[in-house]
């Protein structure tokens, strides 16, 4: 069944945007109520994610609604954008049609910005014992798994399987694996204190274990080492140059070493989202599509790919970075190019704009990094709420959900049922 919008018989371009993250939902925001253009964003969920919050729910510091945002509500007056909840599973760039199951939606101009997912490198037998961290379901799954092992930890008389109950690895030492890491190191030894008559959340173990040399190997030396000397303050063993071979129902090998846990997080590694497009386009090792300077697939000038899906340098051998920042103006400058086109004026080239990037390590330390200018410790973390703050209310443009603060509590959301 083929999707046909009114608006096509008006003469009006239709742009169809698969994706409602930053990428998404910001390109969509910029051709709000513009003259001659009709919008259909396709999502297979009915919100938008502030993701980069979302290990504050995996470990009891926030509610799954605080940095969640329903897309509707952001275009509810906006007579030119319809929301199509659907998922898309492929392209036909020849016929100009996105479709999924049995429905296909044309389009005149076509926005990607499916976002990514985490790569298991090869291993995806792995996620069912290390789930990842990019989606509201994987966040609530992770706090049940956090939570109930400290339960039947307090339930344990076998002290070798008390110690695997508390015993929690984090795969992975970019930004995703040292918050998570530091978050739940954080709450064990401050929001859970007193809550148990058998064991002692402080005594948990975290290992963070880092396949790399170093861990956010995207940030400076010297600010790397300072957040490696912030986990390992909270408590978090800090493994690096540690390739893990297996992981099980019993935990983790790494080389020879087989490390018992019965919570394993992934955060080791992302791809880009997988559609199928005839004809093929070429992407990267990572999935992503190569585009040129101006966000469109080579020969496809009415085709943008846009956020994580997007293979973009901004310099000889220098790719834009997967940020929540790149994203936006990314989003927003595909969407200025199609309506330069619409009123026959020429593309320009897209410059990024570098507003730096931060990492938080427990409730009140983080590092942060813009060109020259390091920022560590309470400093950084003070900067590192203000941005997401600010941040949460430029995209949601919800009040109550801005004043959610980065701020890890472990009290407001513990609620958990058991599986």
């Amino acid at each position: 069944m083929r999707l046909e919008r009114p608006a096509r018989a008006t003469g009006k371009k239709i742009v169809v945007i698969v994706g409602g993250g930053f990428a998404g939902l910001n390109a969509a925001k910029q051709l709000a109520n513009a003259p001659g253009v009709h919008v259909i964003l396709v999502d297979q969920r009915n919100h938008h994610l502030f993701q980069p919050l979302l290990y504050q729910v995996a470990t009891a510091g926030l509610n799954p609604a605080d940095i969640a945002v329903p897309i509707r509500a952001q275009f509810r007056h906006v007579p030119n954008i319809d929301i199509h909840l659907g998922r898309v599973e492929g392209v036909n760039l020849q016929q100009r049609v996105v479709f999924g199951g049995e429905l296909e939606i044309g389009y005149d101009y076509l926005v990607l910005a499916c976002g990514a997912r985490h790569s298991y490198f090869g291993h995806t037998e792995w996620e069912d014992f290390a789930p990842g961290l990019k989606t509201l379901e994987q966040a609530t799954e992770i706090r049940r798994r956090i939570l109930s092992a400290f339960e039947l930890a307090e339930n344990e008389i076998d002290p070798d399987r008390q110690k695997a109950f508390l015993t929690f690895v984090v795969v992975g030492a970019g930004p995703t694996g040292v918050e998570l890491a530091g978050a739940i190191a954080d709450i064990s030894r401050t929001a859970m204190r007193g809550d148990f008559r058998r064991i002692d959340p402080a005594q948990a173990r975290v290992v963070l274990v880092e396949a790399g040399p170093r861990v956010l190997a995207f940030f400076s030396e010297l600010l790397s080492e300072r957040a490696k000397r912030d986990l390992v303050e909270l408590g978090v063993e800090v493994w690096t140059g540690s390739q893990v071979e297996r992981i099980d129902a019993d935990g983790v090998t790494i080389g020879s070493q087989k490390l018992l846990a019965h919570s394993v997080f992934w955060a080791a590694g992302v791809e880009a989202a997988r559609l199928r497009i005839q004809p093929p386009v070429e992407t990267d090792r990572a999935g992503r599509i190569k585009v040129t300077g101006d966000f469109s697939v080579p020969g496809q000038p009415n085709v943008f790919v846009v956020g994580d899906m997007a293979s973009f340098e901004i310099a000889p051998g220098k790719l834009l970075p997967g940020l929540a920042p790149a994203a936006i103006q990314g989003g927003r400058y595909a969407a200025a190019m199609i309506l330069r086109d619409i009123d026959h004026q020429p593309r320009t080239l897209f410059s990024y704009r570098d507003k730096g990037q931060m990492a938080t390590i427990g409730k009140s330390r983080a590092i942060a990094e813009k060109g020259r200018l390091a920022l560590t410790g309470r400093a950084a973390s003070r900067g590192s709420g203000s941005c997401a703050t600010e941040l949460m209310r430029r995209v949601g443009g919800q009040e109550e959900n801005a004043s959610a603060e980065p701020a890890v509590s472990g009290r407001s959301a513990r609620n958990w049922h058991a599986a």
